[in-house]
């Protein structure tokens, strides 16, 4: 959730808002803040490693309905390897010459994505244990970057006269939400956690504030010491140039080596989950059973098959298509796991009030998303549409025909 999220959307938001960039990041956070309530009160009353796809299951059962969520899910996982990933050439093509030669672009996202692959496919314990290395790096150097650079903020530049209409605003939030997708991991983490009742909650309000915070305040500096024409130029490695007013050129040097590891790690976590998510389907015959196959416990195809698709994605559109279809993803399934809350509230004991503005800023948030970026970038609009044919249609054929006795079966 943290570093390879902002590394990747920053510049895309800082194009969209120009000088309102850390309203748009906090509007964004506030719809996964509201989200986050759902999946607290979900998790403590259904703890199961599923996490969205138990839940999903269990307000609606097992349909067509739970069934093209779940399968939305995976591929939504899929669309954000495919963001770290060009976020990752992005900041790679910084050590070229420029301008970057299409091959070249085409083979660091590539990389990218094959060589956690190979990691994953060699040790799984790995890839675990190593996050909380990289998280803390993440972290430390995106406070360092607040720390020193708040000082050179020129406060005009945030002012109102250089914030683009309210809807462009909004629209510029609904795009970067991606940036925020990974809290709902946290639920999956439910039969592990010491007194669940009290901490899972606990943990998932402290991620989504933090991540709000840290986002809010590294759009204020980077917005705030860098002019906008300079941010134009360099949309796609924003952070870097946040960082020079600072640190110089070896600041610059420093955040796009960090944001290398920060997207590598992104993707190596990424892959990871996603391959257990499809383990996870398959073991309960959502998916085809070669997912469920495993060698020394490595979903060895699910790995596989997450890493080309990634590879075949990223090399495919472009990162703000990406973008958009990763946030119009997540902002689907959240409307459905919010509505799901909703269905179970009283045997979860969740605010109404609460519950409602979830479901409505989650179905507001995408529909803004859909409608005003319609115009600008049909093709992310179209593979988003696909996604959601895809989904319903092998739920309908595979559910239906290869296994239709599998509705029979309830939690």
């Amino acid at each position: 959730m943290v570093g390879g999220g902002i590394f990747a959307v920053l510049g895309e938001a800082v194009s969209l808002a120009h000088g309102a960039t850390f309203v748009a990041f906090f509007i964004a956070g506030a719809v996964a803040l509201l989200t986050a309530y759902a999946y607290a009160k979900l998790s403590v009353a259904i703890p199961n490693r599923g996490g969205t796809v138990v839940f999903v299951d269990r307000a609606f059962k097992k349909n067509l309905l739970s069934g093209s969520i779940n399968l939305m899910l995976w591929l939504s996982y899929l669309v954000t390897i495919s963001l770290y990933a060009t976020a990752f050439a992005s900041y790679g093509a910084i050590f070229f010459a420029k301008p970057t030669p299409p091959w070249l672009e085409h083979a660091l996202i590539t990389v990218a994505i094959l060589l956690p692959m190979l990691i994953n496919l060699v040790s799984a314990a790995f890839v675990s244990k190593s996050e909380t290395v990289f998280v803390f790096i993440k972290v430390t150097l995106l406070l360092a970057i607040i720390a020193s650079g708040v000082f050179f903020v020129d406060t005009q530049r945030l002012s109102s006269s250089h914030w683009e209409a309210p809807m462009a605003i909004v629209t510029a939030g609904m795009i970067i939400f991606v940036a925020y997708e990974g809290f709902e991991l946290i639920a999956n983490a439910a039969e592990d956690i010491i007194e669940p009742q009290k901490n899972l909650p606990r943990a998932l309000y402290i991620a989504v504030g933090f991540v709000i915070f840290l986002y809010v305040m590294i759009s204020v500096v980077t917005v705030g010491v860098v002019s906008q024409e300079k941010l134009m130029v360099a949309k796609d490695y924003a952070l870097a140039i946040a960082a020079e007013p600072a640190m110089g050129h070896t600041g610059f040097t420093l955040v796009a080596i960090a944001a290398l590891l920060s997207t590598f790690s992104a993707i190596n976590a990424t892959i990871y989950g996603n391959a257990r998510l499809g383990y996870f389907l398959a073991k309960e015959g959502r998916l085809p059973k070669s997912l469920a196959h495993e060698k020394h416990h490595i979903p060895e195809v699910g790995v596989w098959v997450t890493s080309l698709l990634g590879i075949l994605l990223a090399n495919s559109i472009s990162l703000t298509e990406i973008a958009i279809i990763g946030s119009a993803g997540f902002l689907l399934i959240f409307f459905v796991v919010n509505l799901s809350a909703w269905r179970m509230r009283e045997t979860i004991h969740a605010n109404r009030v609460v519950l409602a503005a979830g479901i409505l800023s989650s179905a507001l948030a995408l529909m803004t998303l859909l409608y005003h970026t319609w115009d600008k970038n049909p093709k992310a609009i179209a593979v988003f549409i696909a996604f959601i044919v895809i989904s319903v249609l092998f739920e309908l054929f595979y559910g239906r025909m290869v296994r239709g006795q599998f509705f029979a079966r309830e939690y």
